[in-house]
């Protein structure tokens, strides 16, 4: 069959595979930790989450090797990229690689659309390759972290939870609603409940925050000095332009709060609305946004600024905001926020909205909107009150300092890689305690 074959242009890559195999198989004698993800230059929230554990997992022990199999458009030392979801059996030259660099824990990230195949009627397979492949890799350590674990899961979620649950070692939910949930999801359906999930929050970095007085030289950087209308006060709205991101809702109510927080304080206040689209299915919403952001823009109390969010640029267009509004519409956790913790800036956003509520009230760094009328009074209230925002802002701080601090998050990670070794040892899953 044409999906025994190997496919056209993989011969570099699977030489290349082998390369970096023999090279962290031999450092220190030492075995590697091997990640299994989307990596960049793929535009995708979980390969920039998957390149940015991985720095600090290396940070926490640098004598060890963190490789990455990643799918065929990853690239980077250290990357073996070898996952073609095109074909049923993709996951077959990833437990290759496993098998031969007998890594001392597999760490996977897990979204359903990494690992969906389609066949030719287009139709998915449920993530069966998934499963397919941690049956494969049995044999090794495996921790799984899978980013959208809902608080009600539909029958198709708690099946596929259940059986990650049976395959891996260790699974890591990132709040703790999930886990929580778990035992009322599943008895429901008369199942046993999982005793092997932990909970490690979304990391967050701590080394991205500017004082006030280095904003000045940031907004130079960005170009924001040559913008003659854009106010020393700024509303943030940042990041990739997604329909369920809905900035429309706060671009159509811009001019009403703009003239409302200048008639209460005085100041004069500009919504910097910053990003750029990363999936074409979403470009309707993108073009009608751009487009009211543009006319905002004309009127002298607005600025559109396109630019890819990645890197230290997203950091820095955060930084030049006083505070930032996240009107997402689905939302289980967000890149998005974990970078307005990093930066502690007070923020607003949807709430009920399962992960991102539940940071917003465990940081109590954020004010939460279940209407229009909310969204409206909470950006005019954090405008006009200094003292709420600094009050946010030392709450966030404190938050990053002690909870979802990479620093602390790795050493999370380090954690679950020893349940998870000690786990293979006894042949039984590792019992951890209820959340209530």
């Amino acid at each position: 069959m044409a999906s025994d074959a190997r496919p056209r242009g993989t011969g570099s890559r699977t030489r290349k595979a082998g390369s970096v195999a023999r090279k962290a198989a031999s450092r220190n004698g030492r075995r590697p930790i091997v990640m299994i993800s989307s990596y960049p230059p793929r535009l995708c929230g979980i390969a920039t989450f998957c390149e940015e554990a991985r720095e600090f997992i290396r940070k926490l022990d640098p004598d060890r090797d963190v490789v990455v199999i990643s799918h065929t458009d990853g690239s980077g030392d250290g990357v073996i990229p070898v996952m073609q979801i095109d074909r049923p059996d993709w996951w077959k030259p990833v437990a290759k690689e496993i098998a031969r660099l007998k890594p001392y824990a597999v760490h996977i990230q897990h979204e359903y659309g990494l690992y969906e195949y389609y066949d030719d009627r287009g139709v998915g397979d449920g993530n069966e390759g998934f499963l397919n492949m941690l049956e494969a890799i049995g044999d090794f350590p495996i921790v799984v972290e899978p980013h959208t674990v809902h608080g009600r899961l539909d029958e198709h979620e708690a099946n596929f939870v259940y059986k990650l649950c049976q395959r891996a070692d260790v699974v890591l939910f990132k709040c703790h609603y999930q886990k929580w949930r778990l035992p009322w999801t599943f008895a429901g359906r008369g199942w046993r409940v999982p005793t092997n999930v932990m909970v490690v929050p979304h990391g967050a970095r701590s080394d991205k925050r500017w004082g006030l007085h280095e904003v000045p030289a940031l907004r130079a950087e960005l170009g924001l000095d040559k913008v003659p209308t854009l106010s020393d006060r700024i509303v943030g709205m940042v990041g990739w332009i997604q329909s369920n991101k809905r900035w429309d809702i706060l671009l159509s109510m811009w001019e009403e709060i703009h003239n409302e927080i200048l008639e209460r304080t005085g100041e004069d206040w500009d919504l910097l609305a910053a990003g750029m689209m990363r999936d074409p299915h979403h470009k309707r919403d993108y073009e009608t946004w751009k487009a009211q952001a543009l006319t905002l823009e004309q009127k002298g109390i607005a600025h559109y600024y396109e630019f890819e969010p990645r890197g230290d640029i997203y950091y820095k267009m955060m930084a030049v905001c006083d505070f930032v509004v996240l009107p997402s519409v689905d939302e289980t956790q967000s890149g998005t926020l974990a970078r307005i913790i990093s930066l502690n800036k007070p923020y607003v956003t949807t709430a009920p909205m399962e992960g991102l509520t539940a940071q917003t009230l465990e940081s109590r760094g954020g004010l939460l909107f279940t209407t229009r009328e909310m969204l409206r009074d909470h950006v005019v209230e954090l405008a006009c009150n200094e003292q709420l925002r600094m009050e946010l802002g030392e709450n966030l701080k404190c938050y990053l300092d002690n909870v979802v601090n990479w620093d602390v998050v790795s050493q999370q990670y380090s954690a679950a890689y020893e349940f998870a070794r000690a786990s293979k040892r006894a042949g039984e899953k590792p019992i951890f305690p209820n959340e209530f």
